[in-house]
């Protein structure tokens, strides 16, 4: 193994190198797939691309080792959350180091995962591996999880059956083996314009929106005094959360239109549909009939968008055995933000979160990573290539 000081300096290196791609969602992650892809032909290892639809973006699969069942998928998604309007006191996009802290858009969410990965890369080409590692790196999960599924169903398709999936979200290298389920919702409320001095002839879209976020925060607050709860989540039930919203024309004019978006974030063992219909239901049958009572233009559209099942905990899977036998870790964590991880177990394939990174510097600006972190995630990384090579 290269001597702990060097690969902590090389996965250093790494994470300075892959900050340096501008890889927010809505633009292309290729120049850093095209990066990755040529790294591991150095190494002789070929990959494999998904492209989406555009062929702007794409999820990338390769393999170390032999070609047999019971290998480990290290996964880890390539995009990033914007920077605009944000207080940075860096330039974002490239790795500063300050108080043992390396700063920049990613170094926590969640390229520092992917850059050990790879900066692992050639003792994991030299190690006499007796099962694979699998590099599953996805686009577009800051935007709903979307490209994962494509990478989802090669890797299953191609593939010998790993044993464990390792979704290195951060989780300050600590075991987590449950998240909550997220589904979003864009809502557009079609109204009919009219001199806002005239409210009894038009139908206010913004005052639409109003009404429905009010039934939505009483839909949650209904879900955290009555629905199901899990002391290890905070919060403990399930949520419903308006996070955007826009509409109306002018101040003295009644909006035609707004839309907004909402979410809802559930236990595992709950259903976010329900709460979907439930919304429904009450948009068709309690408001749109009083809109359309004034203008028979209204309408109220509800656009599910897809969505992320939960993980949902398996002590006796091999993906936190694994996790547990390489960490020393043994506490039950579960964590309200959802990731790739529970389309990856929905799959049939055991699943976990751990990464480096503290979840609390995601999307934040000035976001940074210890470098101690750094040194565990190098440390779990050296472990597994010496477990798979037993």
């Amino acid at each position: 193994m290269t001597d702990t000081a060097q690969a902590v300096t090389n996965a250093i290196s790494m994470l300075e190198t892959l900050v340096a791609f501008d890889t927010v969602s809505r633009k292309s992650n290729l120049a850093l797939i095209e990066h990755v892809r040529g790294l591991l032909a150095a190494q002789g290892i070929e990959s494999r691309l998904v492209y989406n639809e555009s062929k702007t973006k794409a999820n990338l699969l390769a393999s170390v080792g032999p070609n047999v069942a019971g290998g480990v998928v290290l996964s880890g998604h390539t995009d990033v959350v914007p920077v605009e309007d944000q207080d940075w006191h860096s330039d974002p996009f490239k790795v500063a180091e300050r108080d043992g802290k390396l700063y920049g858009r990613g170094t926590a969410d969640m390229k520092a995962f992917v850059a050990i990965a790879l900066a692992a890369l050639p003792e994991m080409v030299k190690a006499p591996l007796k099962r694979p590692i699998h590099f599953a790196f996805s686009y577009d999960e800051e935007v709903g999880c979307i490209g994962v599924p494509s990478l989802i169903t090669l890797l299953n398709a191609e593939l010998p059956k790993p044993s464990a999936v390792i979704v290195g979200e951060p989780t300050e290298m600590k075991v987590v083996t449950a998240h909550k389920a997220v589904t979003g919702v864009r809502t557009v409320i079609t109204g009919h314009e009219a001199h806002s001095s005239q409210p009894h002839r038009g139908v206010s879209a913004v005052m639409i929106a109003a009404e429905l976020i009010g039934y939505l925060q009483a839909m949650n607050a209904q879900a955290a005094k009555d629905g199901p709860t899990d002391p290890l989540f905070e919060p403990e039930h399930t949520t419903i959360t308006v996070n955007k919203i826009e509409g109306g024309t002018a101040p003295n004019i009644m909006a035609g239109r707004c839309t907004f978006h909402w979410d809802v974030r559930a236990l595992p063992n709950d259903n976010p549909d329900v709460y979907i219909q439930r919304f429904r239901d009450h948009c068709n049958n309690v408001v749109l009939p009083r809109m359309r009572a004034i203008a028979d233009n209204c309408k109220i559209e509800i656009f599910p968008r897809a969505g992320t099942p939960a993980l949902k905990p398996d002590a006796q899977s091999d993906a936190e055995q694994l996790a547990r036998a390489l960490t020393g870790d043994n506490v039950t964590r579960y964590v309200s933000f959802a990731a790739e991880a529970g389309q990856f177990q929905n799959s049939g394939l055991a699943t976990i979160i751990c990464g480096p990174g503290s979840i609390a510097q995601a999307h934040q600006p000035n976001e940074f990573i210890e470098r101690s972190q750094i040194d565990l995630g190098v440390k779990f990384m050296n472990d597994l290539i010496r477990h798979l090579s037993r």
